[in-house]
C-alpha cells in the first residue's frame, strides 16, 4: 500500500471514528433539540414559544458531559432550574442600563461560585452564564416574563428527554469510547516507556510527555470507574459492565507496571552498554505490546479482530533463552546483568499477562460470576463530591481560586458592558459571550483560549467572506449553518480553535438568512471577538490573578502524603504477606491520582509568564523526584504481589522507618515549619545511606549447579535492596530540596 493510500485509509478511519463519537452524537442531539421546537413554533405561529424552548435546550447542553447517567440527569435538571431562574431575572434587564449592570455583576459572580462544587458544577454554572448573557440578545415580546422563563425550563426538560432516549438507543456508546481511548493511550504510554530504555534517548523530554499521559489516563480511569461502578450499583450485576470493570482493573495495573522501574537508569545503562543486544530485544518487545494495545483501540468492540499472541510469544521465548544463556556464564558481572534482566523480563511478562487477560475479557468468553468484584468494595474507589453549604462558605475568601475567578469574571463582564454601551457596539452580547467563553481560573487556559478564539474567528470570517462572494443562496446558507453548528459543538472539547472557526461560520450563515448585509455582520463579529478576548486576557492579568507557584505547594504536599501512605501499605503487606487488602489498592489509587494532579499543576505553571515561574527548575526537580519515588514504590508493589517473598528482616523495617522519617521532614518543610531545618543533620543522612545494604554480584559464589531457589533469592535481594536504596536516596534529595526552597 502506497503512502497516499495509507493516508486516505487513515483519514477515512478517523472520519468514521469521528461520526461514531459521543461528541458528534451529542452535537447532533443538541441541534435536534434546538431546531425542532423552533421549526414547530415558526410553522404554527408560536415563534416565541419555540424560541424559548430552543434556548432552554441549548443552555442545558454544557452539563451533559461524560459520567454516570445518574449524574448526567441531575446535572441537566439543575441546569434547567438555574437557566429558568436566570431567564426570569434577565427579563428585566432591558428596563435600565444601570440596573442591568448591577444585576450582571452580582449574578455572574454568584453563578460562577457554583464551580466550587467540582467539574460538573462548573458546567452547570456555565449554563447559567449563557442564559444571563443571552438575555441581552433576546427580550420576550408577546410572552410574559414568567411564562418565558417556565418555557426555558421546559426546554431543559426537552433536552433531558432526548438525552435519555439516546441513552436507551445507545447505552454502551460512552463506555466503549472512553474504554478504547484509554487502551490506545496506555499503548502510547508503553511506547514512550520503551524508548526510555535507550540511553541515548532524550529522557527529560520523554518524561514530560509521560507525566502528561499519566495525568490524562488517571483522569479517564476515574470517569470510566464512575460510569461502570454506578451503573453496576443501579442495575445490579451485569455481565457487560462486570467484564469492563475487570478490563479497567487490568488497565490501571498496566499503568502501575509501566511506571515501575525494577532498576534505576544508571545501572540499567551500564548493563545495556555491556550487552547492547538486550536493548533492542526489550524495546521490540515493549513496542509490540504497545502496538497491540493501539490496534485494539482502533478496532473497538470487534472480538474477532483482536490481535494474536504468536509474535509476542516468539519474542518472549527468544528473550528468555538469551537471559538463560547469560545466567550460565560463570562471571560475576554477567550474573549481575542476568539478575537485572530477569527482573526486567518478569515485569514485561506481567504486562503481557494483563494484555492477554484484557483480550480474553473483550472476547465472547463467559466470565464466572465469582470473578466480578463486589459492588460494596467498588464503591470505596469512587471520589464523592461534597455538596454541603460549607464548601461554598469556605470559598468566600481571596485565598480561593474560584472566588478570585468569579470576582474577576464579574468585573470584566461589567467593563465589557460599559464599553459596549459607550461605543454603541452592534451586538453587545457578543463581547460578553466571548468573555465567558475565554476567561478561565488558570492563566494558561485563558491565554490559549484567547489565542484560539481570536485566530479561529478571523479564519472563520475569511472563509465566510469567500463563500458569501461565491454563493448567494439562503438555502445553501441554511445547510452550511447547520453543518457548521454540529461540527462546532462536537469539536468544543477536542479542538477549541477549530470549534471557533465553525461557530463563526454558523453565526454568519444564520445572519445571512436573516439580513442581506453579511459583510457588516462578519466585521462586527471579528471586532466584538477581539474586544472580548482582549478584555479577558487583561482581566486575568490585572484582577487578582491566580498563579500556580502560589498553589503548587499544596499539590506537592498531597502527593508526598499519598506516597507516604502507599509506602506504609507496601511495607505492611511485605511483612504480613497474605491477600492484598482493599486499603492497599486504595492507597495505590490515591498515590497515582495525587501524583497526576501534581503533574497537571506543574504543567499549568510552565504555561505562565516567566516572571511568575518562581523556582521553576527546583519545583520540576521536586516533581520528578516525587514521580520517581512513586515509580520505585510501584516496582516494590508489583514484585511483592506477584512473588513469594522471604520474611522481612529488622534491617528492612529500619530502612522503611528512615524513609518514612525523611518524608515527614519533607512535609514539615512544605508546611513552613521553622524547626525543620534546625533538626536536620545531613551528614548523618549521608552516613546512613552509605551503610545501606546492596546486592553485590562479587559476593555470589558461582558453581555449576543450577540452583533456581538461590537465583530467585538473589532476584528478590537485588530488587528489594536496590529499590530501598533508591527510595532512601530520593527521599533524602526531596528533603534537601524542600528545606532549601
Amino acid at each position: 500500500m502506497s503512502k497516499v493510500q495509507k493516508y486516505i485509509s487513515g483519514s477515512l478511519k478517523e472520519l468514521v471514528q469521528y461520526f461514531g463519537s459521543t461528541n458528534f452524537s451529542k452535537s447532533v442531539l443538541t441541534v435536534i433539540a434546538v431546531i425542532t421546537p423552533l421549526f414547530i413554533g415558526i410553522n404554527t405561529g408560536y415563534t416565541e414559544i419555540g424560541l424559548a424552548i430552543c434556548f432552554g435546550a441549548f443552555w442545558c447542553n454544557p452539563s451533559d458531559v461524560n459520567g454516570s447517567q445518574k449524574h448526567k440527569v441531575y446535572g441537566i435538571l439543575f441546569s434547567a432550574a438555574l437557566v429558568m431562574v436566570v431567564s426570569f431575572i434577565g427579563g428585566y434587564l432591558h428596563y435600565s442600563n444601570w440596573l442591568a449592570l448591577v444585576i450582571l455583576g452580582v449574578l455572574s459572580f454568584g453563578i460562577s461560585l457554583i464551580a466550587s462544587y467540582g467539574f460538573r458544577a462548573s458546567l452547570i454554572s456555565f449554563s447559567g452564564l449563557l442564559a444571563l448573557i443571552l438575555s441581552f440578545a433576546h427580550t420576550p415580546g408577546q410572552l410574559k416574563i414568567y411564562e418565558y422563563s417556565l418555557l426555558v425550563g421546559l426546554g431543559g426538560l426537552w433536552y433531558l428527554a432526548l438525552s435519555l432516549l439516546w441513552y436507551k438507543i445507545n447505552p454502551k456508546g460512552q463506555t466503549e469510547e472512553i474504554l478504547y481511548e484509554i487502551i490506545g493511550k496506555t499503548g502510547d504510554l508503553l511506547k514512550k516507556r520503551g524508548k526510555l530504555i535507550n540511553g541515548e534517548a532524550n529522557r527529560k523530554k520523554l518524561q514530560k510527555k509521560i507525566f502528561l499521559l499519566q495525568s490524562q489516563l488517571t483522569e479517564q480511569h476515574d470517569t470510566l470507574r464512575e460510569i461502570l461502578i454506578l451503573s453496576r450499583i443501579n442495575s445490579g450485576t451485569s455481565t457487560y459492565n462486570g467484564k469492563r470493570v475487570l478490563v479497567l482493573v487490568q488497565l490501571i495495573e498496566m499503568l502501575e507496571t509501566a511506571g515501575a522501574n525494577p532498576v534505576n537508569y544508571t545501572k540499567m545503562d551500564e548493563q545495556f552498554a555491556i550487552y547492547p543486544e538486550f536493548t533492542q530485544l526489550f524495546q521490540h518487545l515493549i513496542f509490540n505490546m504497545a502496538e497491540q494495545l493501539q490496534s485494539m483501540a482502533k478496532i473497538g468492540n470487534k472480538p474477532n479482530e483482536l490481535p494474536k499472541h504468536q509474535r509476542l510469544n516468539k519474542q518472549f521465548k527468544e528473550l528468555r533463552n538469551k537471559i538463560s544463556e547469560l545466567g550460565t556464564v560463570k562471571n560475576n558481572k554477567a550474573y549481575e546483568a542476568f539478575i537485572m534482566f530477569q527482573n526486567l523480563l518478569e515485569y514485561q511478562e506481567k504486562q503481557f499477562d494483563k494484555l492477554k487477560r484484557m483480550k480474553w475479557l473483550l472476547s465472547d468468553h463467559d466470565v464466572a460470576s465469582e470473578e466480578f468484584i463486589d459492588k460494596e468494595i467498588l464503591k470505596r474507589f469512587l471520589i464523592s463530591q461534597d455538596y454541603s453549604p460549607r464548601i461554598l462558605l469556605r470559598n468566600l475568601s481571596f485565598r480561593s481560586t474560584i472566588f478570585r475567578h468569579s470576582l474577576r469574571l464579574a468585573i470584566t463582564l461589567m467593563v465589557g458592558f460599559v464599553l459596549g454601551n459607550l461605543f454603541s457596539f452592534q451586538n453587545l452580547y457578543w463581547i460578553l459571550l466571548t468573555i465567558i467563553l475565554i476567561m478561565r481560573p488558570s492563566y494558561g487556559l485563558t491565554k490559549a483560549r484567547t489565542k484560539d478564539r481570536t485566530v479561529g474567528t478571523i479564519i472563520g470570517g475569511v472563509i465566510a467572506t469567500a463563500i458569501v462572494y461565491l454563493v448567494q443562496d439562503i438555502y445553501v446558507y441554511g445547510i452550511l449553518a447547520l453543518i457548521s453548528f454540529v461540527v462546532a459543538l462536537s469539536m468544543l472539547q477536542k479542538n477549541y480553535k477549530l470549534s471557533a472557526i465553525y461557530v463563526t461560520l454558523s453565526i454568519v450563515f444564520i445572519y445571512g438568512i436573516l439580513q442581506p448585509d453579511i459583510m457588516t455582520v462578519i466585521q462586527y463579529r471579528i471586532l466584538d471577538t477581539l474586544v472580548g478576548a482582549g478584555l479577558s486576557y487583561l482581566g486575568f492579568l490585572l484582577l487578582w490573578p491566580s498563579w500556580s507557584f502560589q498553589e503548587i505547594q499544596k499539590d506537592v504536599t498531597k502527593s508526598v502524603q499519598a506516597n507516604q501512605i502507599y509506602l506504609s501499605k507496601i511495607a505492611d503487606f511485605y511483612i504480613n504477606k497474605g491477600k492484598v487488602p482493599t486499603s492497599y489498592r486504595l492507597a495505590r489509587k490515591n498515590a497515582f491520582l495525587e501524583t497526576s494532579n501534581l503533574s497537571s499543576a506543574f504543567q499549568r505553571m510552565t504555561q505562565e509568564p516567566h516572571s511568575k515561574q518562581k523556582n521553576l527548575n527546583k519545583i520540576y526537580e521536586l516533581v520528578e523526584l516525587n514521580h520517581n519515588f512513586l515509580s520505585s514504590l510501584a516496582s516494590l508493589s508489583i514484585y511483592i504481589q506477584n512473588h513469594k517473598t522471604t520474611e522481612a528482616s529488622e534491617r528492612f523495617n529500619g530502612i522503611i522507618h528512615r524513609i518514612d522519617e525523611n518524608l515527614s521532614v519533607v512535609l514539615d518543610a512544605l508546611s513552613n515549619d521553622p524547626n525543620t531545618v534546625a533538626k536536620l543533620n545531613f551528614d548523618e543522612v549521608v552516613s546512613f545511606e552509605k551503610q545501606l545494604p546492596k546486592f553485590e554480584s562479587e559476593n555470589v559464589i558461582l558453581n555449576n549447579t543450577d540452583n533456581s531457589a538461590l537465583k530467585r533469592n538473589h532476584q528478590e535481594e537485588q530488587l528489594i535492596w536496590e529499590q530501598l536504596r533508591w527510595l532512601f536516596s530520593l527521599s533524602s534529595n526531596m528533603m534537601k530540596l524542600t528545606t532549601n526552597l
